[in-house]
């Protein structure tokens, strides 16, 4: 077209959009949503029109702005284009921070379900408080490709919790059953998290997330020495003896165990349980663990094997109920 003819044309389509017939207006937004030099006026009244007009605009259009798409999420009785902007190819996060605060539950399951929405992890956190009591929401979140590891351990909790109501009330199961099946269920799926990939400070946010949760636990701790993980120990023991992590690899790692004791000791971590890690942090020290088929199983072997050679040995100070508990709790972290 030339200029002229555009001119013509954009002020043909502005009469359209106040014809009185639906029809009319439904087409002009079905052939126009996608149009990318459309002027944005015209644009604008699509998408401010009854829904059956304004859907296909508002989930095609790029020539609507941030600030558009906010004040119509706002609007009165704005549900259904809430849901159609929350599935937008590219959704800012202004614009998601704008959906999370609508209490629409479909569009905030429909956002978190989109990959090509900016979700901070500070919009994650609010969508797991703001919506905890919805199934569709944490559907949507468990199913997303990537998240930080301490929203999705907040996902695990928040699941595993519902899960130990269902199994006493539903199941008949005795609720201290219950509960120690879970935090195996739970800690196991919190291990998994764990990414030796991940930066020290994603690790550092989900150990403190974990703690202030009450949920850094000695056996938790111990699990991730029997996964292999040793950043996530040292980390763990840095925060629960409150000293800076820098210092406790330093004590962690210093030669014999003076050091490794001296800090076990200020995290307040159970006597019994000091034995088993030592002799895991040692072959962790000697020989990687590479995360083969079984290799937790043969860790574990590892680690009874060096228990047992200390417990036949005079000079050590392990009792025999000592290395039935160890013996039992690494043959359950294998199981």
């Amino acid at each position: 077209m030339t200029d002229a003819e555009r001119k013509i044309a954009e002020e043909i389509f502005r009469k359209l959009t106040q014809d009185a017939e639906i029809r009319v207006r439904e087409a002009l937004a079905a052939n126009l949503k996608t149009t990318s030099d459309l002027p944005h006026d015209i644009a604008l009244t699509l998408a401010k029109d009854v829904d059956s007009v304004a859907l296909p605009v508002l989930k095609y259009s790029e020539v609507l702005t941030d600030d558009d798409l906010i004040s119509i999420l706002r609007s009165e009785d704005a549900s259904a284009k809430q849901v159609v902007i929350a599935q937008r190819e590219n959704v800012s996060g202004a614009v998601a921070e704008a959906l999370i605060d609508t209490g629409n539950e479909i569009a905030v399951a429909r956002l978190v379900a989109n990959e090509g929405a900016d979700l901070s992890e500070r919009a994650l956190d609010r969508v797991l408080s703001d919506y905890e009591d919805s199934e569709a929401v944490s559907d949507s979140l468990a199913r997303r490709p990537s998240l930080p590891a301490a929203i999705t351990e907040q996902l695990v909790a928040a699941m595993t919790e519902k899960l130990q109501g269902y199994l006493v009330s539903k199941h008949e199961l005795a609720p201290d059953a219950a509960s120690n099946l879970i935090l195996q269920t739970r800690e196991r799926a919190t291990v998994s998290l764990l990414n030796r990939e991940s930066s020290g400070k994603e690790l550092e946010e989900l150990v403190y997330q974990l703690h202030v949760n009450g949920r850094l636990t000695p056996s938790l701790i111990m699990r991730a020495l029997c996964v292999g993980d040793l950043s996530f120990f040292e980390t763990a023991m840095a925060r629960l003896a409150n000293v800076p992590l820098k210092n406790a690899r330093l004590l962690i790692h210093d030669e014999g165990d003076l050091g490794l004791r001296s800090i076990y000791e200020k995290a307040k971590m159970p006597a019994r349980l000091l034995t088993a890690v030592c002799a895991a942090v040692s072959i962790l020290e000697e020989e990687d663990y590479d995360g083969g088929r079984n290799d937790r199983e043969r860790f574990v072997s590892r680690i009874i094997e060096r228990l047992l050679t200390q417990f036949e040995d005079p000079a050590s100070t392990m009792t025999k109920d000592d290395i039935d508990y160890l013996m039992a709790k690494l043959h359950q972290l294998a199981a």
